[in-house]
């Protein structure tokens, strides 16, 4: 009976020592557990308003879920009245060498979310990035997918997209399209300008507003260059591209111009 009665003292000792810091850790747990998803619930929603892409509110709900967890799982521990400084020390460290392992991946990844964040582009986009021509197929968290005019599909990673140059093409919704025609010195320039524009107002993918421009951009050796430059929807610049080269030669052909070249020369013996 006196061992009983000594082990009815010791539980009552230890629930009166430990049994309001269980109860404060479940309290504890409970309403932050409650806590924390109602915060990711907010979270989600300012993404969404925002229009976050759905990969990275996945992504950046789930990696602030898990540290609410951990720092919620450490209180509570702490509550129990143990000691949590090797708890911290642990995570730190296994933190410090996850970082350093996927050190380009977290660069990747943070550029990411800034190119979704501030976007400088968007999917259809034609851009120029890390020497890279092409229109945006993709953005995704670590990699940015371009198609580039020969149909290639090219990988650029997100770190180096962030903090490179970008050059947009589509951003102002119009593009001008640059080609260069030398005539002969002896042409008529004013004729020849008019030959050109008329070329170039006569395409329906040629925009009217900014209006095409011909002008004299160079007098070279054996010719009188030209800038050609009409402007066009940045979805139409390869078909405009194409068209006004072939129909500058019709044009200038048609008006009897002549564009130089070089010609064999002929010795009589």
């Amino acid at each position: 009976m006196e061992n009983a009665q000594v082990w009815i003292d010791k539980g009552i000792g230890m629930a009166m020592e430990y049994g309001p810091k269980v109860l404060m850790a479940i309290l504890i747990y409970i309403i932050g557990s409650w806590v924390i998803k109602k915060l990711i619930g907010v979270t989600r929603k300012g993404m969404t308003k925002q229009q976050y892409d759905e990969s990275l509110q996945k992504f950046l709900l789930s990696l602030v879920k898990w540290a609410l967890t951990i720092f919620l799982i450490i209180t509570v521990i702490s509550t129990l009245g143990v000691e949590t400084t090797s708890f911290a020390a642990v995570i730190a460290a296994a933190g410090l060498a996850i970082g350093l392992a996927l050190q380009g991946s977290l660069s990747n990844f943070a550029g990411g979310v800034l190119l979704i964040i501030f976007k400088p582009y968007k999917i259809g986009d034609l851009i120029e990035a890390q020497g890279v021509l092409g229109n945006v197929k993709e953005i995704e968290i670590f990699t940015t997918k371009l198609v580039t005019p020969e149909n290639k599909l090219a990988i650029v990673p997100n770190g180096a997209m962030a903090n490179g140059n970008i050059v947009n093409y589509t951003a102002e919704g119009k593009i001008r399209v640059d080609t260069t025609v030398g005539v002969a010195y002896d042409s008529d320039l004013q004729k020849t300008k008019d030959v050109l524009l008329a070329m170039l107002k006569a395409n329906p993918l040629v925009l009217q507003d900014p209006a095409p421009s011909v002008n004299v951009s160079e007098l070279a050796d054996s010719s009188v260059n030209l800038a050609v430059r009409p402007f066009c929807k940045p979805e139409d610049f390869w078909d405009v591209y194409f068209a006004t080269i072939e129909g500058t030669k019709k044009a200038l052909d048609t008006a009897g111009i002549e564009i130089p070249y070089p010609h064999e020369v002929q010795i009589n013996k």
